[in-house]
């Protein structure tokens, strides 16, 4: 039950203020406030207007089809790093390798941590910038491919960790959202102060052409963020089940060590 809740709740979100805009035409057909005619102008306003969501929706699907791929190239770049370690670890030579291991398990669960806001950017940087006092540590004991593929998987975890943070923390062309909304709403009073006869159509038209608008620039608001796990309302997001089951795989077993554990969130 609890899930379809969650699946539906955009569609209720949407459907709530229908239901006011309903309402609120019935009060305007009541009090004669229906002062508005329909014109071709009008259903103009709602072409320009679907536009423009259409434009917002294709630039955020684009953001939103790179985003499912980062957590599993995170999650390789991170098994990447600890298959590195493990050999390094059984290697008869005295290197760090329990801590460098220790340090990578560390740097998994902040980073998961991240993705909930319960970690700062800086500090999971900090963590990936620590590894190369190991990478240093491990010159002349250990093999230089080995040391240039992990500085190469350091790298790129740090790509991928701006890439995520600049998609979280900006808002795709926010000024279009304002036009959008703007519009939205005017396109929305419009409806309400529309006198359209028979009444039960333009009840119909009301309740459509707003479901449509509002459902739309919701979901384009939704999608503008698909890695918001801290937000309890939101449901299109990306899934981490590759960095998940890294964790589950890798860092669990060993808890023993003294490693944080915090298991995920439903």
């Amino acid at each position: 039950m609890k899930q379809l809740l969650k699946k539906y709740s955009l569609f209720a979100r949407a459907l709530l203020f229908v239901s006011i805009l309903v309402l609120l035409k019935f009060v305007a057909h009541i009090y004669d406030w229906e002062s508005l005619s329909l014109n071709p102008l009008f259903s103009g306003i709602v072409a320009a207007n679907v536009f423009l969501m259409g434009f917002l929706l294709g630039g955020v699907l684009s953001d939103y089809k790179e985003s499912e791929k980062l957590p599993g190239e995170l999650a390789v770049s991170l098994e990447a790093l600890l298959d590195e370690a493990s050999i390094i670890t059984k290697a008869e030579k005295p290197l760090p390798s329990k801590e460098y291991m220790e340090s990578l398990q560390g740097l998994a669960l902040a980073i998961r941590q991240w993705f909930w806001r319960k970690e700062k950017t800086t500090s999971v940087m900090l963590r990936l910038t620590a590894l190369n006092d190991f990478f240093s540590a491990f010159e002349g004991g250990v093999q230089a491919n080995f040391i240039a593929r992990m500085k190469q998987e350091q790298s790129n975890i740090r790509r991928i960790l701006v890439r995520i943070h600049t998609i979280r923390e900006t808002s795709f062309i926010s000024s279009g959202y304002i036009i959008a909304e703007v519009t939205t709403c005017l396109l929305c009073l419009g409806l309400v102060l529309s006198k359209i006869d028979p009444f039960y159509e333009s009840l119909f038209f009301v309740s459509v052409i707003s479901f449509l608008m509002i459902f739309m620039l919701a979901l384009i608001k939704e999608l503008d963020n698909p890695f918001a796990y801290y937000e309890n309302d939101c449901r299109d997001l990306v899934s981490l089940q590759p960095l998940q089951d890294l964790l589950r795989r890798r860092v669990d077993p060993l808890e023993s060590m003294g490693l944080e554990h915090s298991t995920w969130e439903a």
